[in-house]
């Protein structure tokens, strides 16, 4: 498993990070969505850069050249609701994935402890194609790790590229436990190191889907 922390370095990544975290930027929901929208756009373009390739001969007025692109049978799934800006900047650039949408929510049994419930999942298989899984706050990790066991049962997808906007530090360990065997690559645009007792990212930005849509 790599990590890939596209906000290690000052960058546009880290311009909008800073909008995203501010609580008065936050009140305008629009601005929400459309930076993360730009950061699932900005991690395209880079995941991008590692994707096998084909040859395509591509005709011009002029004449033909041969061109190395990067393989297009990608499949891009994504957690509701708080995934969808996220999906969204991720599709425009991929525009021709196929797409997998999966409704969680927390179930708890205190105000502490709680599991992961699904309510909805419909998509393609991924057998031999690459899978993106995206969802904007990777704090325990563990809706991204039951939604990962979900989508790759019984299946081997070409590649792996789990996609998130900001990761805490223990999810980041949790996935470590889970999927260290795998070929799988993390990227981010922040590493914040704290969870608090409610399982939320500390300083992070508090509830991504609250903020792009409203409260629950």
């Amino acid at each position: 498993m790599e990590i890939i922390n596209l906000g290690s370095k000052s960058s546009l990544v880290t311009s909008i990070i800073a909008e995203l975290r501010d609580v008065v930027v936050q009140k305008n929901r629009f601005l929400f969505r459309n930076n993360i929208q730009k950061l699932g756009q900005i991690m395209a373009y880079e995941i991008s850069k590692i994707l096998p390739v084909r040859t395509l001969e591509v005709t011009t007025p002029l004449g033909t050249k041969k061109m190395q692109v990067p393989l297009d049978n990608i499949v891009i799934a994504s957690i509701l609701r708080a995934g969808l800006p996220l999906h969204d900047g991720l599709l425009s650039y991929f525009d021709k994935a196929e797409n997998i949408f999966i409704a969680a929510y927390r179930e708890y049994y205190s105000e502490t402890e709680f599991n992961i419930k699904f309510d909805y999942f419909a998509g393609p298989d991924v057998q031999n194609k690459i899978l993106i899984l995206a969802d904007p706050m990777l704090a325990t990790a563990a809706s991204i790790i039951k939604a990962y066991q979900k989508i790759v049962d019984k299946q081997a997808p070409l590649q792996t590229h789990i996609v998130n906007v900001i990761a805490a530090e223990p999810g980041i360990e949790n996935l470590k436990k889970v999927l260290r065997d795998k070929d799988v690559k993390i990227w981010t645009c922040a590493i914040d190191s704290e969870l608090n007792n409610h399982g939320y990212i500390v300083p992070g930005l508090g509830d991504a889907g609250d903020l792009a849509f409203g409260l629950k």
